[in-house]
């Protein structure tokens, strides 16, 4: 799996205003500097965030973005999908709408194990989780394995 820049900054942007302070949306500017994300690049990701459900936009003077529903209700996969589509994908198809012959038959449920365990992780984890830095159990004892830091 790879996390694209669109999806990573999309996550942080998620995050920024979850920590945000209820006085008042934020403006894409200060997303973009508190996060040093490219100012342009953010506003595409937060008109499909918004579009996505994921943010509400207020325009003018008091003008700027805020989550359209509480961070715990939103997932890291929820913000994911948004702005790329399906989690997991091969060659840019589902994994349910392959299919393999011969050696590589086994293949089709590799990547439904793949994808299952990604879901599992993503759909587990919330902006709330992330941002006050309680993640769950099972993800703090995975990134706690010493080889989970080594590059192969």
């Amino acid at each position: 799996m790879r996390i694209s820049a669109r999806a990573d900054y999309a996550v942080r942007a998620a995050l920024q205003l979850a920590v945000s302070p209820d006085d008042g949306p934020l403006k894409a500017e200060a997303i973009a500097d508190a996060q040093d994300i490219p100012h342009k690049f953010l506003e595409s990701i937060l008109n499909d965030m918004r579009r996505g459900g994921l943010v509400l936009s207020q325009r003018g003077g008091n003008g700027g973005y805020r989550l359209a529903r509480p961070a715990e209700s939103i997932s890291i996969a929820d913000v994911i999908r948004t702005v790329d589509g399906p989690l997991v994908s091969v060659r840019g198809v589902r994994p349910p709408e392959l299919s393999y012959t011969g050696p590589a038959e086994s293949l089709l449920p590799l990547w439904i194990a793949l994808r299952s365990n990604v879901r599992e992780i993503l759909d587990g984890v919330s902006l709330a989780d992330v941002a006050s830095t309680q993640l769950p159990p099972s993800v703090v004892k995975l990134s706690e394995d010493p080889e989970a830091w080594v590059n192969p």
